[in-house]
Parts: C-alpha cells; sequence; structure tokens
C-alpha cells in the first residue's frame, strides 16, 4: 500500500502579492550594464560605505589581500594602505551607480551666441 502526500493548502487572496512591472529608479543609467539591470552590489556585496567599511574592519589582512586581488587592484604589503585604496575604488564604484536623477534645464542664462553654438548639432 502507498502512503498518500496531504494536499497543499489553497493560497489565500490576501498573502498573494502582485508586481506592477514597472522599474523604480532612483538614479540615471549611464553604462550599458546599468540599462540591462545591473546595480552594482555584485561587485562588493553591498553599494553602502558603512556596511563595507564594517566588512573591512571583520577581514584579516590576508582575506583583505584577496578581496583586493578579487575586485582587480593589485594587494600590497601595507595594511592601512591596502585599506584606504579598498576604500577609494569602493567610492568609485558607488559613485557610477548613484548619479543623481537631475532633470535637464532647458532654460539656461546664456547668451545668443552661446545658444547658437550648442544648437548647431541639432
Amino acid at each position: 500500500m502507498s502512503k498518500r502526500k496531504p494536499a497543499k493548502k489553497a493560497s489565500k487572496i490576501k498573502s498573494l502579492s502582485q508586481a506592477h512591472g514597472k522599474e523604480e529608479k532612483k538614479f540615471v543609467p549611464t553604462t550599458l550594464e546599468q540599462i540591462w539591470g545591473e546595480d552594482g552590489v555584485s561587485k562588493y556585496g553591498t553599494l553602502d560605505e558603512i556596511e563595507y567599511t564594517a566588512k573591512l574592519d571583520d577581514m584579516h589582512f590576508s582575506d583583505m589581500r584577496t578581496h583586493a586581488a578579487n575586485v582587480g587592484l593589485i594587494p600590497i604589503d601595507d595594511q592601512q594602505l591596502l585599506r584606504k585604496r579598498l576604500l577609494s575604488e569602493f567610492r568609485k564604484h558607488r559613485s557610477e551607480f548613484t548619479t543623481p536623477d537631475q532633470p535637464t534645464d532647458q532654460n539656461l542664462d546664456l547668451d545668443e551666441k552661446a545658444r547658437q553654438i550648442l544648437e548647431e548639432g541639432k
């Protein structure tokens, strides 16, 4: 005789969620990877500087050297200098993914000569 598995309970409508399909952005994509959906978290594991600093504080020097090699830096023998370089590269990486969304201002106060030069490419 075979034992029957209990049937799954039907999910309740209140517990279901629906995605609206709208992409919520807080920045302007500047690279093709960003347009395809890359959010920048994959390289360092986070975009929060406080969290990344805490992660570096928890690393031993050998772990920090391995991490530097993984993100594309040449590991050096000075721990403080390596930490500064990692933070500097992290800030550069984070700035690529956190460009603020700024509306273009078409009502710039330009003189007529400058406006003509800028409009030549249209």
